[in-house]
Formats: structure tokens, C-alpha cells, sequence
């Protein structure tokens, strides 16, 4: 039988983690997400249900490091050598539970099982890039699923951006001037079209990251292409979605602080309708186009099925007669 009681390991980890927090303070530096800076980096993560959030990583030998609580749901520290390139995870305690949480804002993942990676946005050479863009009305508009341009040797390893790059002059001379890339965010394994987004901030590891994208961006803009994307917030995942119960908490077993709770969640992917009513959740969508223009140097997007966050599926439980006994309503659309 499981004793009630903690064992005198767990009450020694959790004096360490209680010491542990008490001598660390909150961060006044801005942004979200891991952000580096001269000699460090800015852990910045929104756990509201959390009673403890720390960071470990490469940087402190992957002991957990505690974070300040702002006081608004916000756990943020400087933490002074955690730079470019060190892997990274978050420790989050809610209910009694201790758990790791990769960044929900993580600018470089190991694919969506393993670590999380500092990323310095500043360090790639954009080499001048300052591409002006074709009027709408002029756009010949390519559309590429990344995986699919690969070199004939690769057999089935999916195609990257350093592939793509080899077919952009055949682009060019039939006259395309704008590339629309499906969604290229982190998603499960390794072939996929990309709707199903596990980490909505990082770029597939399969297509090279965020440094194989920024090149592709880089050499069309050199051939006057402008790159457009495949954007998908109407629902995460549904599998390896790392933003489900990010902090521990729910209600019924639904996806927590990200995901509506009640049959809003309803999707035609799954029940992962994100929480469009949270201000923290309009910030991560909003912040997450920001990035692509102003870090990825996008040009354009395409936002998929936004008819599908101003409607919401309801699931109907209604016996209809058919050739077998019974049948089930699966959605019915609703304003």
C-alpha cells in the first residue's frame, strides 16, 4: 500500500526548491520566452496555477534554478551564463505535482519530444536584406511544402530549406514571384503538411530550424520572391501538443490555461480550440506573427480556417437511423 506521506526524498527536494526560490528575484527586462542578452539570458514563462516554476539547462548543469513570481501569472529570472546553443526545460510545481515543461515560446526544439534551445535571433547574417515587396495585385504566388523538395538520395528523409533552396532559380524563371510555405512550425515526427503544430514559435528540426529558414528567406529575397505563410491557431496539435495543461492545471482533464474548457474546445481536429478570451493567449498569437516578420523576415501570411475560431463545433450526441443501428452527429457548427 502507497504511504500517504511524502518520502524523505521528495521533502529534501522540496527544501531545495523552497531555498531555492527564496534568493531569486524577477526579471525587469521585457519579452517572453527565453531572451538572451550580453552574458545571459531573460527566462520569462506564464504558469498563473503554478506554485513553483524554475529553469534548468547546460547553463547551471541542469539543476533547477528558481524563477521570481511576478505576481500577474508571470515567472521571470536573469539568469547570468545561460547563452546561445544551451538546451533548456522549465520545472513547474502546481498541486503538489513537479513536472518539466519545454518553452511554450521556444525559438529552437529538438524535435517536439526532446529539449528546448537558447536561440539568439542576432547571430544569423541577413546580409543586408531589406527586400521590397510586389504589389498584391502582382503576386504569382508559388506554394511549397517544404518535406516534398528534397534531394533524390534522401529516400524517405523529409526535404529541408537547404533543398528548396536548389529549385529557387527555376522558380524565378517561371516567373513566381512569391513563395506560400504550409506551416513550417514544430510539429510530431517528421512527415506531416504541418496543421497539426506542437510548438507554434519553433520551425520544424526536420526542414533545419530556425537558421534553414532563415536562409530560404534570405535566397528568395535575393530573386526578388517574396515568402509568404501557412499559419494555424485554430487548434495545437493534437498530438505531442506541449502546450496541454502547460502549467498543471485543468478542469474535467480538458488542455488548461491555453484551451477553452467548456465546448468551445470543440474542433474538427480535436477538442484544442486555443482560449481566445485570455489576454495571455491573444498575446501569444499576436506575438507569434511578430516574430515571423520581424526575426524570419516574412513577408506575408496566410491564416488557416479562421472560420474555424469565429465558429465553434459542437459535439451532438444524436441517434440517427441509417443502415447500421445507430450513428453519431460528430459537429454541428454554431456561432
Amino acid at each position: 500500500m502507497m504511504s500517504r506521506w511524502p518520502s524523505a526524498a521528495s521533502l529534501i527536494a522540496t527544501f531545495i526548491i523552497l531555498t531555492a526560490s527564496s534568493s531569486l528575484s524577477q526579471s525587469t527586462r521585457p519579452g517572453m520566452g527565453a531572451i538572451p542578452y550580453d552574458g545571459g539570458t531573460t527566462f520569462r514563462v506564464w504558469a498563473p496555477n503554478a506554485s513553483f516554476v524554475g529553469v534548468k539547462g547546460a547553463f547551471s548543469g541542469w539543476a533547477t534554478m528558481a524563477l521570481g513570481n511576478q505576481g500577474d501569472g508571470h515567472w521571470s529570472a536573469d539568469i547570468a551564463g545561460a547563452v546561445h546553443g544551451q538546451d533548456y526545460k522549465y520545472v513547474i510545481t502546481q498541486n503538489g505535482f513537479t513536472f518539466d515543461r519545454v518553452d511554450a515560446r521556444s525559438q529552437k526544439l529538438y524535435h517536439s519530444n526532446g529539449n528546448c534551445s537558447i536561440y539568439d535571433h542576432s547571430r544569423f547574417d541577413w546580409q543586408g536584406d531589406s527586400f521590397g515587396r510586389p504589389w498584391f495585385n502582382d503576386l504569382v504566388i508559388y506554394q511549397m511544402h517544404v518535406g516534398t523538395f528534397k534531394a533524390q538520395s534522401n529516400g524517405w528523409t523529409p526535404g529541408s530549406f537547404y533543398d528548396a533552396l536548389t529549385k529557387l532559380d527555376h522558380l524565378q524563371e517561371m516567373g513566381v514571384n512569391a513563395v506560400k510555405l504550409m506551416p513550417v512550425a514544430e510539429f510530431a515526427g517528421g512527415h506531416s503538411m504541418g496543421y497539426n503544430p506542437a510548438m507554434p514559435f519553433c520551425v520544424e528540426t526536420d526542414y533545419g530550424g530556425p537558421d534553414g529558414m532563415k536562409t530560404f528567406v534570405r535566397e528568395c529575397h535575393k530573386r526578388g520572391i517574396a515568402v509568404l505563410l501557412d499559419m494555424v491557431h485554430n487548434h495545437y496539435g493534437p498530438t505531442d501538443n506541449l502546450l496541454w495543461q502547460f502549467d498543471g492545471w485543468n478542469q474535467n482533464g480538458r488542455g488548461g490555461i491555453y484551451f477553452y474548457q467548456d465546448d468551445r474546445r470543440y474542433t474538427f481536429w480535436g477538442e484544442t480550440r486555443p482560449d481566445y478570451g485570455r489576454k495571455e493567449v491573444q498575446d501569444y498569437i499576436r506575438d507569434n506573427f511578430r516574430m515571423w516578420l520581424d526575426n524570419f523576415h516574412v513577408d506575408g501570411f496566410r491564416w488557416d480556417s479562421v472560420y474555424s475560431m469565429k465558429y465553434r463545433h459542437v459535439v451532438c450526441q444524436l441517434p440517427i437511423r441509417s443502415s447500421s443501428p445507430f450513428f453519431w452527429i460528430k459537429s454541428l457548427i454554431v456561432r
